[in-house]
């Protein structure tokens, strides 16, 4: 079974995402979680940049794929949900920016009214 993440939809030669749920920006402090290639698990501390219901936009010093798996906390409400790379963005100069996908996430997983 194929299960579609994200729809595009065209709008004259450019490309537009469908976003859910309101964004808003905000700093909340997470946790991100994954194994490496070798099995060692690795456990980086940040905040978000933007927040909506269903995921987050983070930045990360290091370097990982779409469709990589992870596991995401909300240090501020002690929270956690298992989350997927869905977009890669620009390198800046602390990070790489990443849009994070929340797989199945309770509707307050921020603690912010979205």
């Amino acid at each position: 079974m194929t299960v579609k993440l994200r729809e595009s939809k065209r709008i004259g030669s450019r490309h537009h995402e469908k976003r859910r749920g309101r964004r808003m920006n905000s700093r909340v402090p997470v946790r991100l979680e994954w194994d490496d290639e070798s099995g060692k698990r690795i456990r980086v501390e940040g905040h978000t940049r933007v927040v909506n219901p269903y995921g987050c936009m983070v930045v990360l010093a290091e370097s990982l794929n779409i469709e990589h798996r992870l596991a995401l906390s909300n240090l501020a409400t002690d929270t956690s949900n298992a989350a997927i790379i869905v977009w890669k963005g620009n390198q800046r100069p602390d990070g790489w920016e990443y849009g994070v996908e929340l797989v199945a996430p309770e509707m307050d997983f921020w603690g912010l009214e979205l």
